[in-house]
């Protein structure tokens, strides 16, 4: 086994189990090959990690395991038949989750999505990568899945020196899936769909929010997706505006609609920051806005910009509440927190002359693991917030 030398920031760093070590804290690195197993060693000799290593990217060392332990086909078996023992109970509620999420599963690089007897995976390292078969093989054992998808086509994977993958992998993948989640369904397309098929992260958030809805209100949905905010209003009979800049995702809108036999709603095309700016001039009025943008802030330096753009969202959605309305304002990204979006909130208090009371404070679901450890593992908030009457 070769080993590696780290700063003493970064033995202190893996002692608290954070899983990474970064480029520039490597102590001249011993002749190793990217991708392989490596120990990590303290500047005094001391194990701290088992991991692999990429000197192509920034963080050149992912652990794998705190112990020096075999990285083999029972590690992988008992990693995953973990992860599966503490989503046990979703299949309660739902037949589609998210059953390996990278390192906060201790399986860094490696997604796995579980859809209604279907998989669909994600490789983002060369690390995982060289651990594909015996990944694929222990998948096959435990899950007897019909179909393996392959959604390896994150930009990621040319910075890791490796080539993108999507295709089926194993058995057969048709071409979309329905799956049902409280009570809604949803069909969800691996072959095509946003990252490993959808998005998984918001469902007990869909269903806290849909909890403040009844029958009768009016609900706008935008950045609606393939509608999962809005799909779980209609259940509560309300009334649903759905709002997006993708042919794709209103398609898959409408299609949800059919499925669950919804009467038609009004689906629009459009940019979402367009459409706020007309529809704050309109009368329009809602017991509901959902605020569910994709990533603003991809990186640290994006997160100012970011901001301005939550804010603005934040003071339209509340511009076109009813009194004791609520608007629900989603962040996917850990470099915008929740503390930040109640910063935001305060600042739109003032502008909307009204109160706002905190009604939830929400994270991805219990599938989507947050590790204390591991900061960028909490990359998911959200508030509801409601405007209150004076």
């Amino acid at each position: 086994m070769n080993q590696i030398t780290v700063t003493k920031n970064a033995a202190r760093q893996l002692r608290s189990y954070f899983g990474w070590v970064y480029q520039n804290e490597l102590i001249a690195p011993s002749d190793v090959q990217d991708g392989e197993i490596v120990d990590v060693l303290a500047p005094d000799g001391a194990f701290l990690a088992r991991g692999y290593i990429n000197q192509k990217s920034q963080i050149a060392v992912r652990v794998l395991s705190f112990e020096p332990r075999d990285i083999d086909a029972a590690f992988f078996s008992a990693r995953i038949s973990n992860a599966l023992f503490k989503r046990a109970h979703i299949a309660q509620t739902s037949d589609a989750y998210r059953l390996i999420h990278s390192e906060a599963d201790f399986l860094p690089g490696l997604i796995v999505d579980w859809y209604n007897g279907y998989v669909s995976i994600q490789i983002n390292t060369l690390g995982m990568e060289l651990q594909r078969q015996t990944i694929l093989e222990t998948l096959i054992a435990l899950l007897s899945p019909k179909g393996i998808i392959d959604k390896s086509d994150a930009k990621v994977r040319t910075k890791e020196g490796i080539e993108t993958r999507n295709g089926v992998v194993y058995g057969d993948v048709p071409e979309e899936v329905t799956i049902t989640e409280n009570g809604v369904r949803f069909l969800v397309n691996l072959h095509e769909g946003q990252k490993t098929g959808f998005y998984l992260d918001q469902r007990r958030n869909r269903a806290t929010v849909a909890s403040h809805i009844k029958q009768g209100d009016k609900v706008l949905d935008v950045f609606c997706n393939a509608g999962g905010f809005g799909l779980y209003a209609l259940s509560k009979g309300a009334e649903v505006r759905f709002v997006d800049l993708s042919d794709h995702a209103l398609i898959q809108v409408g299609r949800n609609l059919e499925l669950n036999g919804f009467a038609s709603c009004d689906i629009l095309k459009q940019d979402a920051f367009d459409f706020l700016t007309l529809e704050k001039t309109t009368g329009n009025r809602y017991d509901c806005v959902v605020l569910d943008p994709p990533p603003f802030a991809k990186t640290k330096k994006e997160a100012a910009g970011a901001i301005k753009g939550f804010k603005y969202l934040l003071s339209a959605g509340l511009s076109l509440l009813n009194d004791n309305g609520i608007v629900a304002l989603f962040s996917c990204s850990h470099h915008v927190a929740q503390n930040d979006l109640l910063e935001i909130a305060l600042e739109a208090s003032a502008r909307a002359k009204a109160p706002l009371e905190v009604v939830e404070l929400l994270r991805a679901d219990e599938d989507h693991p947050y590790i204390l450890n591991i900061p960028n593992s909490a990359y998911l908030s959200g508030i509801v917030l409601r405007k209150a009457a004076l």
